[in-house]
């Protein structure tokens, strides 16, 4: 167990675990890397969005949401000290200023063609990342 994960909430555990599945299966599967940087969320939302264009089931891609939901709270709690926060078996992210943010909807929000991994780290990290 590496220092930060020793010092990060019980809440993080699973989080922390089903984002690094994610990195791996991109890595290895897919052959695309992804860094916990803002910038990482643009192909993630890429890839949500080929695999609601391609009519992938949403059973069939219900785990690899919440893989991506939870690489991005990730890249949320890095960018901008948010803590995961657990209740009833569902994961949130609290910013610093005390919102609540969910990432793990956000991916299935972005499978339904309704949200954005990227747009939500913008909106909770307030970085303007993407604006070049």
């Amino acid at each position: 167990m590496t220092t930060q994960q020793m010092t990060r909430p019980s809440a993080a555990t699973k989080p922390m675990r089903w984002a690094a599945d994610a990195v791996a299966t991109m890595r290895e599967g897919a052959r695309v890397r992804l860094d916990y940087s803002a910038q990482s969320l643009w192909r993630v939302d890429r890839m949500i969005e080929d695999l609601r264009r391609e009519g992938t089931p949403y059973g069939a891609v219900e785990a690899v949401l919440r893989g991506f939901g939870a690489y991005a709270g990730e890249v949320i709690v890095r960018q901008s000290g948010a803590e995961w926060w657990a209740s009833g078996g569902d994961h949130w992210i609290r910013t610093p200023d005390g919102k609540l943010w969910d990432p793990i909807d956000e991916a299935r929000r972005g499978f339904a063609g309704h949200g954005s991994l990227r747009l939500l780290c913008r909106d909770a990290t307030g970085a303007g990342y993407g604006a070049r």
